[in-house]
């Protein structure tokens, strides 16, 4: 590969950035760009909800000091893109810059997903997803806010709901399902969240949806009306009803999109040298049979990034997506799932079992297939280790098997009760198998000692 080309990546990202960083590892003349209207330098968007709550500073949310991008020479430029000619390598800034590539990847992420209710622009009004968005709830929350409204029923709504209950804001959650998240969790973990979430004083409304948001002087928010016709006055509407990729800039143009950018599995665009990664890229079918078309999470993110640096730097890759990973926080729950497992299944086809804890906040289901082999693992309240399920899962490990040496998948037993002796017993209850820790063995793990 030409040793003076110009790899320009639009976001950044843990995509755009893993990616940029990869290449850099595997090619040390290429000439890097990394374009970010949002901001400079790369950030944890995870963490913009304890920026709002003042647990930390914008600052501290960079994964890399400032140095560190001119001492690996990736160029930072601070801008937005307001179009791309494809057919001359170039991007036009809004500024009315330009600036030409060689090869382009086009990272720019996703935005709040807007539905067209009356009154989604008034003042006061907001998704959450990007450092802009944070700055305008901080502006939004600032004062005379008695009551929020949150519509839609997933992570970033319960981020936001956290937000403001920090704030001592009274919060209603209007979620049109039956169930919290009840499209991605089973019934059992759907109801301990929901059960959580009103311990903590959110006014949790299942099977209700926004009609309108009502507007009072100076054009800001003064309630909303439901579909049942409630009115609920609120100075606030978080509107948290899912992502979709941001990419009307790419609209209309010589690029094939659908709802994301349309990619095969080396990132390919239909034009040449034209790649696409992360929450914006949709793959032309998924990549896995329990994976969609478009990926919106982290760690496949960094995985989109990473493979795609190697292919940048002339390796013949494609991506691999392997064993499903996700992990979130529901208010102090902590909660983790592996492989597959759905909101509902073929019980002729699967095999469940359910563990919870009695205090209500700690839970543990595997689902296997009907020859007793684990599918997936959801896991609540406690951490288990990654690369535990992750060779489970490939290893196509019995169930019986998994539960067996589930001492060793456990995170931090200095922080977290031995609970793996419960789910062992209940799990023992109703599939039988030897799967227990011996007493012997229990005391060695927990004070380090031979016996």
């Amino acid at each position: 590969m030409s040793s003076n080309r110009h790899v320009v990546i639009i976001g950044n990202g843990i995509a755009g950035i893993t990616c940029a960083r990869q290449l850099r590892k595997l090619d040390e003349q290429v000439r890097i760009t990394v374009i970010s209207g949002e901001s400079k330098y790369f950030f944890s968007r995870t963490a913009l909800m304890y920026i709002f709550m003042g647990h930390m500073k914008f600052e501290h949310t960079q994964p890399y000091e400032n140095w560190f991008w001119e001492k690996n020479r990736i160029e930072l430029k601070e801008a937005w893109v307001k179009s791309i000619d494809f057919s001359a390598k170039n991007l036009l800034f809004q500024s009315g810059e330009k600036l030409a590539y060689d090869e382009l990847v086009i990272a720019t992420g996703s935005k709040p997903n807007m539905f067209g209710w009356p009154g989604e622009d008034l003042q006061g009004v907001q998704g959450l997803y990007s450092k802009q968005d944070l700055e305008l709830m901080e502006e939004n929350t600032k004062s005379g806010v008695q009551r929020a409204v949150i519509v839609g029923g997933g992570l970033i709504g319960i981020e936001m709901a956290e937000m403001l209950a920090y704030k001592n804001i009274p919060v209603t959650f209007l979620v049109r399902e039956a169930g919290f998240w009840d499209n991605i969790l089973p019934k059992e973990e759907s109801e301990l969240v929901s059960r959580h979430m009103r311990e903590h004083h959110i006014d949790l409304r299942l099977n209700e949806e926004l009609a309108e948001i009502i507007s009072g002087p100076n054009a800001r928010v003064r309630a909303i009306r439901t579909k049942s016709g409630e009115e609920i006055p609120c100075q606030f509407v978080g509107l948290t009803a899912g992502v979709t990729p941001s990419i009307d800039f790419l609209r209309n143009t010589e690029l094939e999109v659908n709802r994301g950018v349309k990619v095969d599995f080396g990132f390919q665009t239909n034009i040449p040298h034209v790649f696409s990664i992360g929450d914006c890229a949709e793959f032309h079918e998924a990549p896995a049979a329990d994976r969609k078309p478009v990926e919106q999470v982290w760690y496949t993110g960094r995985m989109h990034g990473e493979t795609l640096g190697y292919i940048l730097a002339g390796e013949k890759v494609t991506y691999q997506p392997g064993v499903w990973f996700n992990s979130a926080k529901f208010l102090d729950i902590e909660y983790q799932t592996y492989g597959t497992v759905p909101a509902k299944w073929d019980a002729e086809s699967f095999q469940s079992f359910f563990w919870e804890h009695g205090g209500g906040k700690v839970a543990f289901r595997l689902l296997m297939d009907l020859e007793g082999k684990i599918v997936g693992v959801n896991n609540f309240g406690f951490r288990l280790r990654h690369e535990f399920f992750d060779q489970a899962i490939r290893g196509k490990w019995t169930g019986t098997k998994v539960i067996s040496k589930l001492d060793k998948a456990n995170f931090d037993p200095e922080f977290f009760e031995p609970y793996y002796i419960e789910i062992q017993k209940a799990f023992k209850s109703q599939f039988g198998g030897d799967v227990t820790v011996s007493k012997k063995t229990f005391i060695q793990k927990l004070f380090g000692a031979s016996v």
